[in-house]
């Protein structure tokens, strides 16, 4: 057993917490914060998800052993991709953009064939198995078309096809990921399956498809973690990777009308402009609604009164640190990531998992400036530590 697998797991960080779509970027970024963290995690070798742009996997298809081999010389471990952004992750303004394209756009299916590709060859020869994540299908909009979610299946059943050739080919099983996600058009456990019986209903699609199953998406949902994944294993569907990440929580039942206030003016720290804070509500009447983003809603609360209305809890899609469960007013959803873990270690539990554990704080530049306290590279560390040890308490 060792820091990067503990017993039949795989654990590093997704690298999309640094900016820059070209391969010297990543190159950069990797030396300048992938190998302190290692280095500071104190192991023979850190597992890295890789985030590989469009730009950046167009230059890997021409040169994937030179970045095999910069890797292996930084003891980097590259056991998965986050190929969910397809673009500039670190633009000003992201928000939507990161659904685009979608898979009905061949841009999308073509990406994600390179990505297998170039993940076939860096792969290392410890892993049975190496995993890319994607999004799932898209964003909904007035202009989705019958015809248009006809073709995302057809580009998805492609793309299985592709893999399986690809595993013919190289010996490499590349397994894709759809990551469900709040306000997409697959976001609930029940989206996802429904799809997989519509779109993916034969065993030969489900060996190459399977979920990504991101902790922080599932609580803004309010689905509890231990139900989701014993459907998915119930559905015959494969857990391809989980995102290990933390939500941040506003529990208004456990505050006066005074803290509310308090509570809602710390929230405003975190409705900033580049990504999208999709806010999972539970109302004063027990129902579940989901606000598109948390600097919408907050411009919606009211100067006087009760400032949530009467809600009693709300939970942001919002990356905060896994190693936080509560900061001032707030707390995170780190009981959500503690009881995934303990389903996953489950040997019981009817679940088909890669065994792939993939720390996603993505958000690290935009958090409030408080809650970043140490170097970048030493807080990937202590992300990567904390998770060895929820680990093995899980075991």
């Amino acid at each position: 057993m060792t820091n990067l697998t503990l017993s039949r797991h795989t654990i590093g960080y997704c690298t999309n917490v640094h900016a820059g779509v070209d391969v010297v970027s990543i190159r950069r970024n990797l030396e300048q914060y992938a190998v302190p963290a290692r280095v500071s995690v104190g192991s023979g070798e850190l597992g890295v998800g890789l985030w590989i742009p469009a730009q950046a996997a167009s230059e890997l298809a021409a040169d994937a052993e030179g970045f095999k081999a910069f890797l292996s010389q930084h003891r980097l471990h590259p056991f998965t991709i986050n190929g969910f952004p397809y673009d500039n992750f670190h633009q000003k303004v992201v928000k939507h953009d990161v659904y685009r394209p979608t898979w009905w756009q061949s841009e999308r299916l073509d990406y994600t064939k390179q990505l297998a590709d170039v993940l076939a060859i860096l792969l290392p020869d410890s892993e049975s198995v190496g995993s890319i994540s994607t999004l799932p299908i898209g964003w909904p909009s007035e202009n989705v078309s019958p015809s248009q979610l006809a073709k995302a299946g057809a580009n998805l059943r492609e793309m299985a096809e592709y893999l399986a050739d690809l595993h013919r080919r190289s010996g490499r099983r590349i397994v894709l990921a759809i990551e469900p996600e709040p306000g997409c058009l697959l976001d609930t456990t029940q989206d996802v399956i429904d799809w997989f019986e519509t779109h993916l209903p034969e065993q030969t699609h489900r060996r190459y498809l399977t979920v990504c199953h991101d902790i922080c998406h599932s609580a803004v949902m309010m689905e509890p973690q231990t139900d989701v994944l014993r459907r998915f294993g119930k559905a015959g569907i494969t857990i391809g990777k989980v995102q290990v990440s933390n939500a941040v929580v506003a529990d208004w039942q456990a505050m006066s009308i005074g803290r509310r206030r308090e509570a809602v003016d710390q929230l405003r720290e975190f409705a900033e402009d580049r990504y999208l804070h999709q806010t999972g509500r539970r109302t004063d009447s027990g129902q579940f609604e989901l606000a598109e983003d948390l600097p919408l809603l907050l411009n919606q609360l009211p100067d006087k009164g009760d400032p949530v209305g009467g809600d009693e809890k709300w939970v942001v899609h919002f990356h905060v640190p896994i190693f936080l469960d509560r900061f001032g007013h707030l707390t995170t959803s780190q009981s959500d990531v503690m009881e995934c873990l303990q389903t996953l270690c489950s040997r019981s539990s009817g679940i088909d998992f890669t065994g792939h554990l993939e720390v996603e704080t993505y958000a690290w530049t935009v958090l409030p400036e408080s809650m970043r306290k140490a170097g970048l590279a030493q807080d990937i560390a202590h992300e990567i530590k904390w998770l060895q040890d929820a680990l093995i308490q899980s075991m």
